[in-house]
């Protein structure tokens, strides 16, 4: 981390995350709390995002003052998840502190748009980033850009020397 402590805090993921590291995202959210972080915002895709989301609601079940803002890309995203993510979409977004809509529906470049939103004035981004060209890949990359510090937390230990 960097001298400036971390009140806000962006998660970006792949959608295949497979829910196999929640203990570690868990982990993170704690640790991020206790270092004086109590803002957390996710994108709200399927996998990783949702993990993180989740990951926040546990911990603000602890720390009534943590709050979590939800980006979502456009009304009715969820609409092509899983029936099970789609009810942990709801839920999610029943309890986020704040709810921003990027736009009414699709199109080309809303994502990336999320994206910029979510890390523009975040203290730090927490990457699931397999280091492949994806949105993660940019969001990483537009947070580097803008100076904001990025930890990846994806198992390989290798692809910290690219960030």
């Amino acid at each position: 981390m960097n001298d400036k402590v971390p009140y806000v805090v962006t998660f970006t993921g792949h959608r295949t995350y497979s829910r196999h590291n929640d203990q570690l995202i868990q982990h993170w959210v704690e640790m991020l709390y206790m270092a004086g972080a109590c803002r957390f915002r996710v994108g709200m895709a399927e996998g990783f995002d949702l993990a993180a989301a989740s990951a926040v609601l546990v911990a603000k079940n602890k720390h009534a003052d943590i709050e979590l803002e939800v980006f979502i890309p456009w009304r009715g995203f969820e609409q092509t998840f899983s029936e099970s993510n789609r009810r942990l979409y709801s839920l999610i977004v029943e309890r986020a502190t704040q709810i921003h809509y990027i736009a009414e529906s699709y199109y080309h470049g809303v994502y990336q748009e999320r994206n910029e939103k979510m890390v523009d004035g975040a203290d730090y981004v927490i990457a699931w980033w397999n280091g492949k060209p994806s949105g993660t890949a940019n969001t990483v990359r537009y947070a580097r850009r803008v100076g904001c510090p990025v930890k990846n937390i994806y198992s390989n230990e290798q692809l910290e020397l690219y960030i």
